[in-house]
Parts: C-alpha cells; structure tokens; sequence
C-alpha cells in the first residue's frame, strides 16, 4: 500500500450543537484493518444504532476492497491480486468485475501521467518492499533492472467478457498502491451517498474524500500535514465537499541507509525512491485520479507534474525538502 499520511480533520462544537438542532448526530468511527492504514469515517445520523448499521455496511465494503486488491494475502471467499500475480503468467485468472475496473483505470492512468505510475511495477516494487522490510541495505542496481525487465504494461491482458486478466510476460506483477485506496475511498463515498448518509467524510489513510453538506450546510474543513517533524500548525486548511485530498509524502513511510532516508515511492525511471518533495498533495473531485496523481507529481519533475495539473484543471500542492510549498 501506498502510503499513511495523517490529515487532521477540524469540526468544532457549534456544528455539533447545530446538528443536534436538526435531529442530527455526528458519528466517527476510526479503523486499522483494511489498507494496512489508520482509517477513520465521519458522518451525521439519527442515532447510534443507525450510524452502526450504516458504518458495518460501509465497512463490510471496504474490507472486500481490501482482500480483491491485496497483493500479500489469498482468502478463501475472493481472488485477491496475490492470487493473480501467482496464477495469471501460466492462464488467464477469473477475478471480480471491480477488479477489472481498477485495471483499466490503472491502464489510463499510466497515459496520463506519462507512465509515472505503472500498476505493472510489481516486480520491482516487490524488491523494494523487502528490503525495506529488512531495513538495513538498499536492493543492488542489477536486480532492480532485471526485474524491471517484466513491468511492460502491454503484457496486461484484460478480458472484460470472460472477466479475466492474463500476463503474457509470465514474470510480471501487479501492484496497485499508487491507486487502490483512492479508488475504494471514491467507491465508498459515492455507495454512502447513495444508501447511507447525505453527508460524510471518508479517510483511508490519507485519502479523504468529502460529500455533501454538514447540517448547518457548510464544507468539510480538511487540513494538509505539514511534513516538518518540528511543525504546529498544517501546510494548508481548505474547506471542500464532493472533492477529495490525497497526498503522498517521504516522511512517514521509509528506511534509512547510512544516514540517508529512502521513502516508499519508486520512480519508473531510475528504480529508486522519489526524491524530489517532502510532500504533494492533489485535490480534485474524484478520490482516485488524486491518489494516482499525488503519485504521479510526487515523482515527476515540477514543471511536468504542473503541466498534467494544468491540463486538468486540478489543485496540487507541492512542498519542498525544506518544508516550504512550491507553486
């Protein structure tokens, strides 16, 4: 998984009092076990009852979320992306509609951002992901591109008929960190708006997306960590609804090598740790073109990060290694 970055959400009492007066109550509920991420849900409902039942739906959904995209872990009531990786080099692999969703949206965002984020990375990731685990080397240059050799995104083969995915490169991996969560967090909003609440707030680890007016119909305010350890107050405090913030940063995720911090996120490029920010985060109205594009921009030279940003029409925020942002 990508990332946990933690953005502090402000609600004051008067809003409470205020939705109480409507026969409204605010609900937060916080959780660990999906997205190997700290994940919290606020919401306005009737009562406690009413916010649980809501909630475990709601829950229920991300955790199935959770085993489809997991590329660590098999389970016995789904096909999870672990399954895939093992199975789809030899034939194709019968997975969940959703899943073949995710894969398309993971091939457009590999032309959009001009190959910045690969879903087929997997290879490399997967090194990278040991080594941090061992906490103690960096992976040698070699094996990094061998495997690097297996990552071409053309050897993804969907089938959206049979609802199958095939590799034609038998050594090639899945992973799909950089979009994943962004894209449950999105599912997630878009199903409660619809079934359970006319307003809430989803945060999976960072990726917070908002819909809907509080009771006294104002926004969410959602602030922007500031990546300096020694830092009181955000980077930046925002007031959004039916938008998302996602950001992606060096500063939480990482190991250090001789002195030498290297974070989590792999530029295709040079198959090293990204290097260029302490931090960026993109806002926008769909949860995971955010969680792809803080990816996407955190690796990226700024001026072509600012280009794709521009084409969009989207916000970014990018702050420097000293902590300053960078417009």
């Amino acid at each position: 998984m990508k990332r946990i970055i933690a953005i502090t959400i402000c609600i004051s009492l008067t809003l409470t009092l205020c939705s109480c007066s409507r026969g409204l109550k605010r609900f937060e509920k916080s959780f660990m076990d999906v997205f190997d991420t700290a994940s919290n849900i606020v919401a306005y409902d009737t009562d406690d009852n009413a916010f649980e039942a809501h909630y475990n739906e709601l829950h229920g959904m991300l955790v199935k979320y959770n085993k489809m995209f997991d590329v660590y872990n098999s389970y016995s009531d789904i096909t999870s992306l672990k399954d895939v990786n093992e199975n789809a080099g030899k034939s194709p692999v019968k997975v969940d509609s959703e899943v073949i969703d995710l894969l398309k949206f993971g091939k457009e965002v590999y032309t959009l951002t001009d190959g910045a984020v690969n879903i087929c990375l997997g290879s490399v990731l997967a090194i990278w992901h040991d080594y941090r685990e061992e906490g103690k080397r960096l992976p040698d240059i070699k094996l990094l591109k061998n495997a690097n050799a297996h990552t071409d995104i053309n050897a993804l083969v969907i089938d959206e008929k049979a609802q199958t995915v095939y590799f034609k490169d038998k050594d090639m991996k899945l992973d799909l960190g950089a979009i994943a969560k962004g894209w449950a967090a999105q599912k997630a909003a878009d199903y409660a708006k619809a079934h359970l609440w006319d307003s809430a707030l989803i945060n999976l680890g960072g990726n917070v997306t908002t819909y809907g007016l509080k009771p006294d119909n104002t926004k969410w305010t959602v602030q922007i960590e500031n990546p300096d350890p020694h830092a009181t107050e955000a980077i930046e405090t925002m007031t959004i609804t039916d938008q998302s913030v996602v950001t992606s940063g060096d500063y939480q995720r990482y190991y250090e090598v001789d002195g030498k911090r290297y974070c989590h996120i792999i530029s295709p490029d040079t198959l090293m740790p990204a290097d260029n920010f302490s931090s960026v985060s993109v806002i926008c109205d769909d949860s995971a073109l955010a969680d792809a594009l803080s990816t996407a921009l955190f690796i990226l030279p700024q001026d072509k990060g600012k280009k794709i940003a521009d084409r969009l029409k989207l916000k970014a925020v990018w702050v420097d290694k000293n902590f300053n942002i960078v417009n």
